[in-house]
């Protein structure tokens, strides 16, 4: 259990209040829950690239970590971006659907295709790309400026640029991930149709 797993885990934990702190927010209009939510997700994306540090400076990267870091990143975006996928109408910004759409499709995919390369290679690389760094910093902004209630036309508008740029991200990182994983299959002699009939 090393530092940089446990900067991760409070990541994790920091989850539920962000959850509730929203949902209370939206019943009540208490902008003490908003700020509350606003903080607690703040500091899980700041933990973000803290624990990353952490890791790499001390030399503290394990096996745990490389499980508990990209899960942690997963339940915080998708807790955010479902939660501002609905019409919260004037207490909240929404996250449009097909941003939604677009994330939940690329994580299930590849979850799919983890799953495949496992039962039919047995290692799974997992090889991190910018794009994809990319794409979990502009979901999280794009969270971010909806707590952060921006009035403004300008607050709408960077908005969109925000949600676009996470949309076009999230797909290069997904179809480079197929890439890797269609790499990895062809690679292997048990993904071979001559070792199948050996076995046979």
């Amino acid at each position: 259990m090393t530092t940089a797993n446990k900067v991760t885990i409070g990541r994790i934990l920091l989850i539920p209040f962000f959850v509730g702190a929203t949902l209370y927010y939206v019943k009540t209009g208490n902008e003490i829950h908003r700020l509350t939510a606003l903080l607690c997700f703040a500091v899980a994306a700041i933990c973000d690239g803290v624990d990353g540090y952490i890791a790499r400076r001390y030399n503290q990267r394990s096996e745990l970590g490389t499980i508990l870091d990209p899960l942690a990143d997963k339940l915080l975006l998708v807790s955010g971006v479902v939660l501002l996928s609905f019409d919260h109408g004037e207490r909240l910004g929404q996250i449009p659907l097909w941003l939604t759409i677009t994330i939940i499709g690329r994580d299930l995919l590849i979850l799919a295709g983890l799953v495949v390369i496992h039962l039919t290679v047995g290692k799974v690389k997992v090889h991190p790309r910018i794009v994809g760094k990319m794409a979990t910093v502009l979901q999280m902004v794009a969270v971010l400026w909806i707590l952060l209630k921006w009035d403004a036309a300008w607050g709408e508008r960077w908005l969109r640029v925000w949600t676009l740029g996470a949309a076009g991200c999230t797909a290069v990182s997904g179809l480079w991930y197929v890439w890797d994983g269609v790499k990895q299959l062809s690679s292997s002699p048990k993904s071979s149709p001559g070792d199948q009939s050996r076995k046979a």
